[in-house]
């Protein structure tokens, strides 16, 4: 049987950003005397959920769902969470429904029986351990009407979510393949594998108007200054043998090679800790995050399948396309190149839509906070930011550091990821108006 994390042992799974250490507790906005009744020392059911989530995306010993696909999963787990959170609290714009309030209702119940719910339909061949894991959520909310409540809630803010994704096309399957030639995508080595999930750019996004809306314009011409400009510094910088990098660059360039689903939340969940963000904090952290993540990554493959671009390995090899550059038959990237095409940077436009939903959510570009990575020798496996711009730009750099991507590329993701934060939060996540309507109600079903 598959270990599955409860609320017991969250930090098993490494929320160990942020400078937070030791147990997760009940989070400072819930009253144990209050409708939760939830008892003393409780960790926080949203953190608990999370990685409750992240094991069924990749569970212990098993095959990991594709990032792509994972961060979708995700999205749909908070915003059910979300949604059962603020029938309850009411500050907060639904993003798919408002469940009817039926009298005191805990939110401790309601986000592990959203979580639940929408795990079980995602993940249905792990439903006994899945059932195990709310028993251990629930055992911590004292039994009554509130509790059954809070269950109901949940249960029908996940039922809303779970109908509003039904047809997105996440699961539709697919291939791509490319003729090849000069300025074109081909898969890549060492393991020559396709495409990864090229379905992607015609999934449903969940705020945007269509995968496309944010598509940037096409790639450098092979025979502009930028391209000879960005080709030079990637072969430079992003070799894996003889570059021009210092050490710290190579760390660094390792150092974001992580698998970026598991190493980004590890430090959302790192930051929501040392910042003791209540329930209901974090219910809208998460789903604000999760959901501009997964819309991001959707814009940002219809944008890599539209243009195919080559990646720096391919480019390099076969001297770029243009006379005035120099080929390396054997220049191999540093780091090793994702199996899809290169443009723009996937990591910039994820990283650059969470470092813009924190930005919204702190109100500050400002905030201590560290992030880890699992890749192995490396010489500071934990680095430490000052402002959430700092850990984009760095990322921006690491991608060239690490020779998958150009830096034109980066900063086109970075671009793209932050007008799809900017639209997010002009429609979604809002404060309710006085008379508690909300601002939008795209989706909201009453």
């Amino acid at each position: 049987m598959k270990q599955f994390l409860t609320a017991g042992v969250l930090l098993a799974l490494g929320c160990g950003s942020g400078g937070a250490t030791g147990s997760v507790v009940v989070s400072e906005g819930v009253d144990p005397t209050a409708a939760d009744a939830v008892v003393a020392g409780a960790p926080d059911p949203v953190l608990a959920w999370n990685a409750i989530a992240i094991q069924q995306i990749a569970p212990p010993g098993g095959v990991a769902k594709p990032g792509t696909l994972g961060f979708i999963d995700e999205a749909i787990v908070h915003t059910a969470i979300y949604d059962a959170v603020e029938a309850i609290h009411r500050r907060y714009t639904a993003f798919a429904s408002r469940p009817r309030l039926r009298g005191p209702a805990s939110a401790y119940a309601a986000v592990a029986s959203a979580g639940h719910e929408v795990l079980v339909a995602l993940y249905p061949a792990s439903s006994s351990a899945l059932d195990t894991a709310l028993a251990a959520s629930l055992a911590y909310v004292r039994d009554g009407r509130a509790k059954d409540n809070g269950v109901a809630i949940g249960k029908d803010a996940a039922d809303a979510i779970l109908a509003l994704r039904a047809n997105d096309g996440r699961n539709a399957g697919g291939t791509f393949t490319t003729s090849g030639g000069i300025g074109v995508w081909v898969p890549t080595p060492p393991g020559l594998l396709p495409a990864l999930t090229p379905w992607l750019r015609f999934v449903t996004p969940w705020t945007m108007s269509s995968p496309s809306q944010f598509r940037p314009g096409p790639p450098p011409s092979l025979d502009s200054e930028l391209w000879i400009r960005d080709y030079n510094e990637t072969k430079a910088l992003g070799a894996k043998v003889g570059s021009t990098r210092t050490a710290e660059q190579t760390d660094i360039g390792l150092f974001w090679s992580d698998n970026p689903e598991f190493q980004v939340d590890r430090y959302w969940r790192g930051i929501a800790i040392a910042q003791r963000l209540s329930l209901e904090e974090n219910a809208r952290f998460f789903a604000m995050l999760t959901v501009a993540r997964s819309d991001a990554t959707i814009a940002c493959w219809d944008a890599k399948f539209h243009y195919a671009f080559w990646r720096p390995v391919t480019a390099i090899q076969a001297g770029g396309g243009n006379p005035a550059l120099t080929a390396d038959p054997a220049w191999a990237s540093n780091a090793v190149t994702p199996n899809h095409p290169e443009y723009p940077a996937a990591h910039g436009c994820a990283t650059s839509a969470s470092a813009h939903t924190l930005q919204a959510f702190f109100r500050t570009d400002e905030l201590h906070f560290s992030v880890d990575s699992t890749v192995a020798a490396l010489m500071s496996p934990v680095r430490t930011y000052e402002r959430f711009s700092d850990l984009l730009e760095e990322v921006k750099r690491a991608r060239v550091y690490g020779g998958m991507h150009y830096r034109n590329s980066v900063e086109q993701g970075a671009l793209l990821g932050q007008r799809v934060v900017q639209q997010m939060l002009g429609l979604y996540f809002q404060p309710e108006d006085d008379d508690g309507s909300g601002r939008s109600d795209r989706h909201v079903i009453n």
